[in-house]
């Protein structure tokens, strides 16, 4: 009587009747109120949405130097960054609308068709016309088209494993909610939507995945790159500027020197070269199942010190098998998943049953199944919680012709059997047993004419994925934290992580939930190693909690309920098999089965994050050397150090070849790697520095003791530049000696001195500038090989200093 009240409260909230339904006229009235049943995202426009890829310090940088190109009319400079702020731009913009996915596969998920009780009549229509208080009937592989109460006497079982991770199917009965996007399994009810549209528990989910943004620690690097870069700059160009008035020097030479200036600052090809080397890098994770759908993804990955992974799906099979049998009354193994079969029909698909044939065909036994007949079957009901059959045997020979047998839950079917209370007990023991160890337990009987006999119990169990352990240890000897969330119940949980070798400290949400404190919070969430009966909104606040400890997160996963936390995380993996919804959420889709494949992703990903390390150094560095040495020239010797078109070819000489960083041998890191900004721009500074006295000494070396004129000095500074430039990012490339393993690839070595030759005999014979001649030019080779020396004796002083 309480369910009954308790539904009649509901239908009078909602102003409808069963009977009845609501009216035609009523249904679109709400339709006005609540909207459409679908999920609705925000628009952006997609031209402003472009423009934004033009807005922040790179792309100021180049924008300023594109602006100064066009005053002093330098046309050919001016397409040419033009044309490299484009490509950054749409490249940007086409990944960010590639992320997009993720929630316009969501909205698809959608069901078309509902059956709904409108004026006393059911008609079938749009799913998305549905409104609260709408009378509804599903029955058997439906979708849910929105929130439902069962509101009429009846059950149904019900897929939820793409919502909650829970592995195995739910009963619902009257009263019960049924959520949208759920799968129903079995029966038909009828019931009254609850929640349409966002308000859905679906809709809530996609919503946490439109708002699950993370800037990435690559986009923070530029930013911060960018920030220390434009500093100097305009404080130098300022300088220079006052120089200039103090000095009465023409506006116009000093706004193109300061176009020079901006350019030597700009590392304009930054973008382009980080780019490519994690494009290389996705190459080669793609050979290796893995494929990456957001760059910047791969950084993120090397980044990670934190691993949460969802269960069912993914460290598991979610496909249920059956554990060790266990007779009572004298029968045997093989009696108890026999007879279980017998109760039990292959065809209908349901995870017990395929179970149930998978162990009767390990243990030879289906040949056995051609002597019986199945006379009368009754499925499953979730009232009385059992199934039983009507069976007769075909052989003759046998003592009985007809009999009965059933299965269902343990303690249902030690009733049926009127056992002796010492034998219940026994019963009621072992499932107690087995649940504290994660198993649900099934009780099977068989009634022979006159009375129920109880053959035994059958452990159930979704089993672990065969290379789900090896995983995890290789992930933790990586320095990766990992941890298990799953909605399944705390004890299905434990047993996993301990059979996993993930660790005891499994957290129940409920606990976890009651929890006010912050702090607190964040130190459950930090010490433990996983998480049970965690909904869609659950997994992701673990993510965003263990990021705001600190930490940068991975998130596996292969259902809709994952997809927000794949999202939010810092790099998100959709496992094999995953859904559409979660695949698009994530940056990195694994295509064979299981994470083993992980520990290749990340190790990858550490190695080209070294790459890319080691260029953001040599960049800083080369643009602080070229900057300040033609500022301190024009301030203490009134005399510009190169040309406007030496800075062009430096660009190109230098960048051009250092695309084959990409391709680099590098130190495979056992930790995980961030960019330390602090630590970056300080060993670049010190760099930078040292570059700038050596170009200091030899300017000195060609302007007094050579007595060179100065357009050579021009060109002896020039291939100065070139030669060291290269060397130092030899020095960069590793944090210990220069000329220790592991050495450079050979496509970088070609790279560079390929370069570094052109650039000799541009300067030897004087292509675009005066020539200087090969005796100079030896000299400058011998002077930077030496100070290659000198700047790595540097570099290693300076990173014993900052303890890195």
């Amino acid at each position: 009587m309480e369910e009954k009240k308790d539904i009649n409260e509901l239908l009078n909230s909602l102003n409808t009747s069963k009977e009845i339904g609501l009216s035609d006229e009523e249904a679109k009235n709400r339709l006005k109120q609540y909207g459409y049943n679908k999920i609705l995202g925000k628009k952006i426009n997609p031209i402003l949405k472009f423009l934004s890829y033009f807005w922040g310090p790179i792309p100021w940088m180049i924008e300023v130097a594109a602006i100064l190109s066009a005053i002093v009319k330098d046309w050919a400079e001016f397409g040419i960054i033009m044309a490299l702020l484009l490509v950054n731009g749409i490249i940007g913009f086409w990944e960010e609308h590639k992320a997009q996915n993720v929630i316009d596969v969501l909205k698809q998920k959608m069901v078309l068709k509902a059956k709904v009780l409108r004026a006393n009549s059911w008609k079938i229509i749009s799913a998305k016309e549905l409104v609260p208080g709408d009378i509804i009937r599903v029955k058997i592989g439906d979708v849910m088209p929105a929130d439902m109460v069962i509101i009429k006497e009846g059950c149904i079982t019900v897929d939820e494993s793409a919502l909650t991770g829970e592995s195995l199917p739910n009963e619902r009965k009257i009263g019960d909610i049924v959520y949208s996007g759920s799968i129903v399994k079995k029966g038909e009810v009828m019931g009254v939507v609850k929640n349409t549209g966002i308000n859905t528990y679906f809709g809530k989910t996609v919503k946490l995945v439109e708002g699950a943004k993370t800037v990435s620690s690559f986009q923070k690097m530029i930013m911060a790159v960018g920030n220390y870069l434009i500093i100097l700059a305009v404080t130098l160009i300022s300088v220079i500027f006052i120089v200039s008035v103090y000095r009465h020097e023409s506006l116009i030479e000093t706004l193109r020197f300061a176009l020079v200036l901006a350019v030597a600052a700009i590392p304009v090809a930054m973008p382009a070269v980080l780019s490519i080397t994690m494009a290389i890098g996705a190459l080669n994770l793609a050979k290796k199942q893995v494929v990456v759908t957001k760059l910047v993804a791969i950084e993120e990955l090397a980044s990670v010190d934190v691993l949460c992974s969802d269960k069912t799906g993914t460290l598991t099979k979610n496909q249920l098998v059956c554990g060790e049998l266990i007779p009572f009354n004298n029968f045997k193994k093989e009696d108890v998943i026999f007879y279980a079969s017998l109760a039990s029909k292959e065809e209908d698909a349901d995870a017990i049953d395929l179970a149930i044939f998978e162990e009767l065909k390990k243990l030879n036994l289906k040949e056995k199944l051609k002597k019986y007949k199945l006379l009368n079957y009754i499925p499953f009901d979730p009232i009385i919680k059992r199934a039983e059959s009507e069976i007769e045997v075909m052989d003759d020979t046998e003592t009985n012709l007809k009999f009965r047998t059933t299965k269902g839950a343990p303690q249902v079917i030690a009733e049926l059997c009127n056992l002796e209370e010492n034998l219940k007990k026994k019963v009621f023991d072992t499932v107690d047993k087995l649940a504290e160890s994660g198993y649900r337990a099934l009780g099977v009987a068989v009634n022979t004419g006159k009375e129920w006999d109880f053959i035994g119990i059958i452990p159930l169990y979704d089993p672990p994925r065969e290379d789900v352990s090896l995983a995890i240890r290789n992930i933790k000897n990586l320095g990766i934290h990992i941890k298990m969330i799953t909605g399944d119940h705390i004890a299905i949980a434990k047993n996993i992580a301990r059979m996993l070798g993930i660790g005891d400290n499994i957290i129940s949400m409920n606990k976890l939930l009651k929890i006010k404190k912050e702090s607190e919070i964040k130190k459950l969430v930090d010490d433990a190693d996983g998480f049970s009966g965690v909904f869609p909104e659950h997994k992701y606040n673990i993510v965003d909690t263990l990021q705001k400890n600190g930490h940068f997160v991975g998130m596996t996963g292969d259902g809709i309920n994952d997809a927000p936390a794949l999202k939010k995380a810092n790099c998100g993996m959709a496992v094999s098999g995953s859904t559409d919804a979660a695949r698009a959420a994530a940056d990195i889709v694994l295509l064979s089965p299981g994470i083993l494949v992980v520990t290749d992703a990340i190790r990858e990903a550490r190695r080209i994050f070294q790459r890319m390390e080691s260029y953001v150094i040599y960049r800083i560095t080369e643009t602080i050397r070229i900057l300040f040495f033609m500022v301190f020239s024009i301030i203490i010797f009134n005399f510009y150090p190169i040309t406007a078109l030496m800075i062009v070819l430096l660009a190109i000489l230098n960048d051009i070849p250092i695309l084959a960083i990409a391709h680099d041998n590098v130190i495979e890191q056992k930790e995980p790697v961030n960019w330390n900004m602090k630590k970056i721009l300080l060993i670049s500074t010190v760099l930078g520095f040292a570059g700038v006295v050596s170009s200091f000494l030899i300017f000195y070396v060609a302007d007094i003791i050579l007595a060179l004129s100065r357009p050579e000095i021009q060109t002896f500074i020039f291939l100065k530049l070139i030669i060291a430039g290269h060397s130092t990012l030899y020095v960069t490339r590793i944090k210990d000696h220069f000329w220790k393993k592991p050495y450079p690839n050979k496509l970088l070595l070609a790279g560079t001195f390929g370069t570094e030759i052109i650039a000799t005999i541009i300067a030897v014979y004087g292509i675009f500038m005066t020539p200087i001649g090969w005796k100079l030019a030896v000299f400058i080779w011998a002077y930077a090989i030496v100070w290659m020396f000198i700047t790595d004796i540097v570099k290693r002083i300076t990173i014993k200093k900052i303890n890195i």
